[in-house]
């Protein structure tokens, strides 16, 4: 497999918040490189969110579910590369869909993203592909502005889906459209459940876990907006719903992921899941 080299860093890459924009600096922190240039501390805390909070528990307490996935450095540089597009690597938004007969071929490993209206679904997928200027991923202030199934092509290696948000102001036809793609795109290898980091699970969730493990579909919950939950709230809000995962699942991967769009923090490492679970890291070392 050839992979895009990953540039040591962004090299004038522009970046338009508002989708598309070129000529402008990536975010900071969007690059890898940027990273390893802060001091110890903040960079595991900017790349392993999870690793760096289970510091604070209680002496003596299983730490296992918070290092489950650990890549190393050429792990997290292999992943970044497919999210940077290039020359002979596009990373274009495909098309919208409401129905199944709508959707483009599933020729590709494909991923989804999922979550409750405003969790800050559409503004993570713009911080994935943050280091590719050219992907318009629409982000609105108005919650439940997704209302259809957006596809967006990352070269030859993948598809992203970025689903309609569900509970407030959800689309009428909701249900039915994510039911049908579920049973349906065979070629789905996770669904990411994206959670609030800071109110935790609410009703909506279980009920769209409910339907994910009824369906048999393996999925991975993340926690958004972590930049805006106290240490302790979000510790609060990770040891709970790791015990609901721990006796109330079946298809969830047993580590949470946290990310802050605003501050990057973790959002390398999802670049990094992405690519481990759609096949194009056939091996993860350990850091």
């Amino acid at each position: 497999m050839v992979l895009p080299r990953a540039g040591a860093a962004a090299r004038g890459w522009g970046w338009g918040w508002g989708g598309g924009a070129a000529g402008r600096s990536p975010p900071p922190l969007a690059a890898l490189s940027q990273v390893l240039r802060l001091e110890r501390s903040r960079r595991t805390g900017v790349v392993f969110p999870l690793q760096k909070l289970a510091r604070y528990l209680a002496p003596g307490a299983d730490t296992a579910r918070f290092r489950l996935f650990q890549p190393g450095l050429a792990a997290l540089q292999r992943a970044e590369a497919l999210f940077r597009s290039g020359r002979d690597h596009a990373i274009d938004y495909v098309s919208s869909a409401v129905r199944m007969d709508h959707a483009p071929p599933p020729a590709l490993p494909e991923v989804c993203f999922i979550g409750r209206s405003n969790v800050g679904k559409s503004s993570l997928i713009r911080a994935l592909f943050s280091l590719s200027p050219e992907v318009e991923v629409r982000v609105s202030k108005t919650p439940g502005h997704t209302k259809k199934m957006n596809f967006f092509k990352v070269g030859k290696y993948f598809t992203l889906v970025d689903m309609p948000g569900y509970g407030y102001r959800a689309p009428q036809d909701f249900v039915e459209m994510v039911e049908a793609y579920l049973q349906e795109r065979h070629n789905l290898k996770r669904t990411f459940l994206l959670v609030d980091g800071v109110v935790g699970l609410q009703k909506t969730d279980h009920i769209a876990v409910e339907m994910l493990e009824e369906f048999g579909i393996p999925y991975v919950m993340v926690l958004t907006k972590i930049d805006r939950a106290s240490r302790g709230l979000l510790l609060k809000n990770v040891l709970e719903i790791q015990e609901f995962v721990k006796e109330k699942t079946q298809g969830c991967f047993p580590q949470l992921f946290l990310v802050s769009s605003l501050e990057f923090s973790g959002v390398h490492l999802l670049r990094c899941f992405v690519a481990h679970v759609t096949g194009n890291l056939p091996t993860v070392e350990a850091s």
